[in-house]
């Protein structure tokens, strides 16, 4: 195995275990992992404006395809995700299982994609599984997969992944750009993240295929001229509805990339030490100048060695650009109303795992272990030993982490645990409240919000508000004589 270009050598078929073997561990440790999110429910997070009061995937009516093709939801215009939305509303109403079920295979599905293409790229099946293995249970995928909202996530992966699987052979030919102008398509249709992949494509072509330049580029115009499209779409929508975070919304752009240069560690830490996973975070906007500083000088230390070592590790330099181009759409460069999330790192996990994996494996390759008999630790089966303890740990972390999206009461409740400064949480834990009929105590934490949190101006409308109907709601109760609305324990 070779992470230094295209002149890998792929495992022969008697070099490893069988494809069903491979393929069937990769499903079971899949299923095994997330399947128990079939038992959970709906979250008042997304889901209400996706599932709940979605009339687009209530039949399939001529006007409910047009609107799907034409409309979109909470700020995305994603027409094959509501598609599949109103196939499980069809076969299982308002069920929550059928939609969990679905977040499971799919995410299943971009596991063995997963192991497919990277072992085309470092033609090693062993680098592969680890990769696809780490990345079908690491507890960073848990928003993606447990968050029936977070399909679009797992659908344009899908796409995304067969797109690269199919263009990025040796052998790629006119046949292989039209299948992968058609798997493009149905990602932008999924999900707009898909936008990044003409110049990830482009990358491959100059770095490690070595194209010239102009070469590479013409054949990223039609795939660029769709992407263009699809992003503009997506952009004119995402000024329509307010929500979310907005406390960085007012940044300047080179306040942005200093916190993003902080934000960019911060994700790295959480692909190698997973803790204190969250539905929302608050990073910190001001008074980080330290912060930003030694992130700075940390990527400055990293584009010097990708440089010394560029032209061996052309693989290498493309997966770590590849990384960055899959997180640049959230990095607010152009604004959206989270700066950071579990689910940005859904595929932008796989270039970061590949390249840990491969560059192990290259550490303790043969010649290198003759040369430095200190890297003996990392051959053979102590690295197999290491990636599988790895593996089993990424597992049990998400086995502990995996309840708090059990439903809306835990999910906020481990948000009021963390994070309980932002006015967005104590929101949603007002309204899980309320909805629960637990109406005098939402009341009471919108109260308490509105003193102990900064929420803006928008926020702090959308509080009083609340208030005023639910006290409304209260009194209306009392009146009645029907104890309606009071506190249900």
């Amino acid at each position: 195995m070779s992470i230094s270009g295209n002149n890998t050598v792929p495992d022969s078929p008697s070099s490893g275990p069988p494809s069903w073997l491979i393929h069937g561990s990769l499903i079971a440790l899949g299923l095994l992992a997330f399947w128990p999110t079939v038992g959970f429910d709906f979250v008042n997070w997304d889901d209400p404006a996706y599932v709940w009061h979605n009339d687009l995937i209530r039949d399939w009516s001529p006007s409910t395809l047009y609107g799907i093709l034409t409309e979109t939801v909470t700020r995305n215009y994603a027409p094959l995700t509501i598609t599949t939305l109103l196939i499980d509303h069809t076969l299982w109403g308002m069920q929550p299982s059928g939609y969990h079920a679905t977040n499971v295979l799919l995410h299943v599905v971009n596991g063995i994609l997963v192991f497919l293409l990277v072992r085309q790229l470092v033609g090693s099946s062993g680098t592969a599984w680890l990769t696809a293995a780490l990345f079908l249970v690491h507890p960073v995928q848990i928003e993606s997969v447990a968050w029936i909202s977070s399909r679009k996530g797992l659908l344009s992966g899908t796409f995304i992944l067969a797109a690269l699987w199919v263009r990025l052979r040796p052998d790629a030919d006119t046949d292989s750009d039209l299948r992968y102008l058609l798997l493009l398509g149905a990602a932008l249709l999924s999900k707009a993240l898909a936008v990044v992949v003409p110049p990830i494509v482009l990358l491959y072509d100059v770095i490690v295929a070595r194209h010239s330049w102009r070469d590479a580029i013409v054949r990223q115009v039609i795939p660029g001229l769709m992407s263009l499209l699809l992003l503009l779409k997506t952009m004119a929508a995402q000024h329509t509805v307010l929500g979310g975070l907005r406390g960085h919304l007012d940044l300047s752009l080179p306040e942005i990339v200093a916190v993003d240069l902080v934000i960019l560690w911060r994700y790295i830490g959480m692909l190698v030490w997973p803790r204190e996973l969250c539905v929302l975070y608050d990073p910190p906007v001001s008074g980080i100048g330290t912060s930003v500083l030694a992130a700075a000088l940390a990527w400055t230390a990293v584009a010097g060695l990708l440089w010394m070592y560029g032209r061996r590790c052309r693989l290498l330099i493309w997966s770590v650009s590849t990384f960055f181009l899959l997180l640049f759409p959230v990095l607010n460069f152009f604004r959206i109303t989270t700066l950071m999330n579990d689910r940005y790192l859904y595929l932008p996990c796989i270039p970061f795992f590949a390249a840990a994996v491969s560059m192990v494996q290259y550490a303790g390759s043969a010649d290198r272990v003759e040369r430095l008999p200190s890297l003996r630790i990392f051959s053979g089966a102590v690295r197999w030993a290491v990636g599988l303890s790895l593996t089993v740990a990424a597992l049990l972390a998400t086995w502990r982490h995996l309840p708090v999206w059990q439903n809306s009461f835990t999910l906020w409740h481990h948000a009021m645990q963390h994070v309980p400064q932002l006015p967005t949480v104590r929101m949603q834990w007002a309204l899980t409240h309320h909805d629960s009929g637990r109406t005098r105590q939402a009341v009471r934490i919108l109260q308490q919000a509105l003193i102990e949190t900064q929420p803006d101006a928008a926020d702090r409308r959308r509080m009083e508000t609340a208030v005023t109907q639910w006290t409304a709601e209260l009194e209306q109760s009392s009146r009645l004589g029907t104890g309606a609305g009071s506190d249900r324990r």
